[in-house]
């Protein structure tokens, strides 16, 4: 490895990232950058699958739990920080891991923004409105009519993207799917992308006993203490956005539970919809043993 690289580990959610990229931090002694948008927030632990304590232990980690849901932190805030922190963490080490189900904070590192249309304050406040009376539901129809190829890979439950795609369409008549480019912005450093994947049943099965394991964690406690705060955006959020409705008696929680595996496994649909379409991305079965993965990508990364 004769340059500096970033490992992006990628994924569906609950397929087993986290174990892998500390396999690769002990590895190399290197840190770990969390691309995950959710566990950004120090409120957020449970839900968000924050990594254990020992795994938090075994290598430096950064952008986690590191603000709180009070605080506006957007994807291009991240892309900022990201890049201003990197040259810091590859004066230490040659290899810096990046890690999370983020489709979009992981884009913002590895290729850049792309540049999108403003949107009249005008707009947004009435779209915000419609929100209020018509609910997310009609949003989603919204953006699915407008723009079917976007709402396949959007998560649909995150109301904040949702208004942002439908509002970049009534300003400028313009779809969030032709404004991807995909033009990658020239980066100092190399990119080396790896994936884990499973078959469906497998898949779904992980993230059904996943969500039985936040509950016994404290998952409802959780949301019960968050619920104050609930439309913020850092809370639209599966895991909590369920419960919430469960306090607010608009469904029972064997209700609220199902739709919490529901909606976790149409966005891990979602996640694995983007990253297929990054032929950059060298894929690996879940089962594969960790150290064999290393010693695969180490060789891959004696050519770079």
């Amino acid at each position: 490895m004769t340059k500096k690289t970033l490992l992006c580990i990628v994924g569906p959610t609950g397929i087993g990232k986290t174990a892998l990229s500390i396999a690769f931090a002990k590895a190399y002694n290197t840190s770990i950058i969390s691309s995950d948008s959710r566990q950004f927030y120090k409120e957020m632990t449970v839900g968000t699958a924050v990594p254990e304590k020992e795994e938090l232990e075994a290598a430096p980690h950064y952008f986690i739990q590191d603000r709180s849901i009070h605080e506006d932190y957007s994807v291009g805030d991240f892309e900022r920080d990201v890049m201003k922190k990197l040259p810091e963490l590859f004066e230490k080490n040659d290899l810096v891991i990046m890690v999370g189900g983020s489709a979009l904070y992981e884009k913002a590192v590895t290729h850049g923004l792309d540049v999108l249309p403003e949107v009249a304050i005008e707009i947004q406040e009435e779209l915000k409105k419609e929100l209020e009376v018509k609910g997310i539901l009609w949003l989603q129809e919204e953006l699915k009519k407008n723009d079917p190829e976007y709402f396949e890979t959007v998560d649909v439950q995150n109301a904040h993207r949702l208004l942002r795609a439908v509002g970049i369409f009534r300003a400028s008549g313009k779809k969030m799917s032709e404004l991807r480019t995909g033009k990658s912005q020239q980066r100092t450093f190399h990119i080396v992308k790896i994936g884990l994947e499973a078959d469906r049943e497998d898949l779904y099965d992980r993230i059904n006993r996943r969500v039985d394991l936040m509950l016994e964690r404290g998952l409802e406690k959780e949301a019960q203490q968050l619920i104050a705060h609930k439309e913020l955006n850092a809370l639209q959020t599966v895991g909590y956005k369920e419960l919430f409705d469960y306090f607010e008696g608009n469904c029972d929680l064997a209700e609220a539970v199902r739709l919490i595996k529901r909606n976790t496994r149409r966005f891990a649909k979602r996640q694995l919809t983007w990253y297929r379409k990054d032929e950059s991305v060298s894929w690996y079965h879940y089962k594969t043993r960790h150290t064999e993965i290393v010693q695969r990508v180490s060789e891959q990364l004696m050519e770079v």
